[in-house]
């Protein structure tokens, strides 16, 4: 548990001090999402009806952006081998990796969906079940988008493979927490695809991981 806490606090640390990427990110979101009105008009009963499709689509766009850096930096100086040379085991290094994006690229977007949400006219009763949905929604895409990435580190044009791999694994989350935020809006019960979103991260917590560090260790050897 102390390497596991010394691996994340070691991210952390990186991208705190690279924070252009969290911020661009966090930047590509608003944007995106801003422009949606722009495009479709500011009527309140058509951007509050798809706001929680446009709020997820955004965040899984902008949730894609820093993967292409979490393991590739870290290949190209050797850190990598020193890392799976520390005594953690491949899938604790690749499941640090994981919480660090959350932490630095998942939170925010959980932070700034409301008020965007909030502005596309959203009804409120489906606000909270909106980042009920993120919170474990969020998670789920940045365990998929790790072992995405570590899936084609070192290959060539990797971060244009990267988003086709992980794109079709997230239609799931997509769909399940847009549909929560929807049946909650509307004044049905968004409980069994909130569920449905729990069961996915239940199954994605040790999966992903395990996935992602014998891609790590096929990657270095």
């Amino acid at each position: 548990m102390k390497r596991f806490q010394a691996v994340l606090a070691r991210e952390l640390r990186l991208a705190l001090r690279h924070g252009g990427d969290t911020l661009a990110a966090l930047l590509f979101f608003v944007v995106v999402v801003m422009l949606f009105p722009l495009a479709l008009g500011p009527g309140p009963q058509l951007l509050g009806s798809i706001a929680p499709g446009i709020v997820w689509v955004c965040a899984l766009l902008a949730a894609l952006l820093p993967l292409d850096r979490l393991f590739g930096a870290d290949f190209e100086d050797g850190s990598l081998d020193l890392l799976l040379l520390s005594g953690l085991p491949a899938f604790a290094v690749a499941g640090a990796k994981a919480l660090a994006h959350w932490l630095v690229t998942g939170l925010p977007l959980l932070a700034a969906a409301a008020p965007l949400a909030v502005m596309l006219r959203m009804p409120p009763a489906g606000v909270p079940v909106l980042l009920a949905g993120l919170l474990p929604g969020t998670l789920l895409l940045s365990l998929l988008g790790a072992t995405g990435a570590a899936v084609v580190l070192g290959a060539r044009r990797g971060g244009v493979l990267l988003p086709l791999l992980v794109l079709p694994l997230a239609v799931p989350v997509l769909i399940f927490g847009a549909a929560a935020a929807e049946a909650a809006a509307s004044g049905e019960t968004a409980r069994p695809e909130l569920l449905l979103l729990a069961a996915l991260l239940a199954a994605a917590l040790p999966l992903c991981p395990i996935a992602a560090g014998a891609a790590l260790r096929a990657a270095v050897e």
